[in-house]
Order: structure tokens, then C-alpha cells, then sequence
């Protein structure tokens, strides 16, 4: 089974790609399933929806302990139930923490949660990050410059062992990279 992580800055084009690793194991003819967080299918996922479209300390806890609840939810559900399962957003969830805090949860959910090969750091700077955003319909609240780059230098410093893919490109270009980095751990996990 092929465990996918697809992690990035707010509008680094995570879901898009997510979508076209997705096509391309089904086009081979193997299951997929694609899990994006939060997500709307449970109750942690709606509560760290609705805390991030929030302001404040109290919101900003909440959507950290209920995308956590969400995430080890649908690891819990879904590990081994097909060929590949997609995973977007996973761990950088916890950058948007102070630091130390970040480091130390990176540490244990690393510990407790399955991890592999197949780990990509969509990254993207954040003036382009917000530019992308721009075009949303709501603004959650760490979708402005200063949160950005906090988020992106702390995520950038956890995601050392992960495949870290600047996403400035086409979408076409993006997805090339990555496939070519899908196809080398697949030669590599195949023999």
C-alpha cells in the first residue's frame, strides 16, 4: 500500500494535485482513497473547520485539537483498506503552533502515526500563497502574510526528510515533478 501525504502551504495547489496522483493510480487500475482535512464526513473535521474561520486563542486550540482528532480518525478508519490512500493535509497542521510546541508534537504524531517515503511539501511563497487565496470565498485565520510566513518557515524546518516541491509553476509542471518522484519510490519500493 502506498501512503501518500500531500502537505502545503494554504493555497500551494494541495488538493489540486492530490486529485491527479489520485487519476493517475486509478488510470493503473488500483483503489484509492482520498482523504482531505479537514474534512466534512465527521464531527472533529466541521468543529476544526468552523474554529479556523474563527479568531483568536481559544479558536486557534480548538482547530489544532480537532484537526489532530480528525486526522488520527481517518488514519484509524482507512490505513490498508486500498492500494493507495492520499492524505492531504496531515502533519504540518501542527506549524501553525508556536515552534518548540510544533517540534514536539511533529516528534510524537510521528511516533503514533503511520509516516513514509511518500511524503511531499507542497511550497509556495506566501505572497503568491495569498494571491491564490484571494480568489476564495472565506478567509480562515491564518490566510494573511505575517501567519504565512511563520507557518511556512516552521512547516519548511519540520518537513527536512519529506520531497519539498516549489509550486510556482503550472499545474502541469507541479504534477511532473511529483510523478517523477511517484515513479523513482515506486522503482525503488519494487525491488
Amino acid at each position: 500500500m502506498r501512503f501518500i501525504i500531500i502537505d502545503g502551504l494554504d493555497g500551494s495547489g494541495k488538493s489540486t494535485q492530490a486529485r491527479l496522483i489520485q487519476k493517475k493510480y486509478l488510470s493503473q487500475g488500483e483503489s484509492v482513497i482520498l482523504r482531505e482535512h479537514p474534512s466534512t464526513d465527521n464531527e472533529y473535521g466541521l468543529k476544526a473547520k468552523n474554529a479556523l474561520l474563527g479568531r483568536g486563542i481559544i479558536n486557534r486550540i480548538k482547530a489544532s485539537v480537532y484537526y489532530a482528532l480528525d486526522v488520527i480518525s481517518s488514519v484509524r478508519k482507512y490505513n490498508g483498506k486500498a492500494d493507495n490512500i492520499i492524505i492531504v493535509r496531515y502533519l504540518m497542521g501542527i506549524a501553525y503552533l508556536p515552534l518548540p510546541l510544533a517540534k514536539f508534537l511533529y516528534w510524537f504524531f510521528t511516533m503514533v502515526l503511520p509516516t513514509s517515503d511518500y511524503m511531499f511539501f507542497l511550497d509556495l511563497e506566501p505572497k503568491e500563497a495569498l494571491l491564490r487565496m484571494s480568489k476564495r470565498d472565506e478567509e480562515e485565520m491564518f490566510e494573511n502574510m505575517d501567519a504565512l510566513i511563520k507557518v511556512r518557515n516552521r512547516a519548511t524546518e519540520l518537513a527536512q526528510k519529506w520531497h519539498i516541491i516549489n509550486t510556482r509553476g503550472t499545474i502541469e509542471e507541479v504534477r511532473d515533478k511529483i510523478n517523477y518522484i511517484l515513479d523513482e519510490l515506486d522503482k525503488d519500493h519494487s525491488n
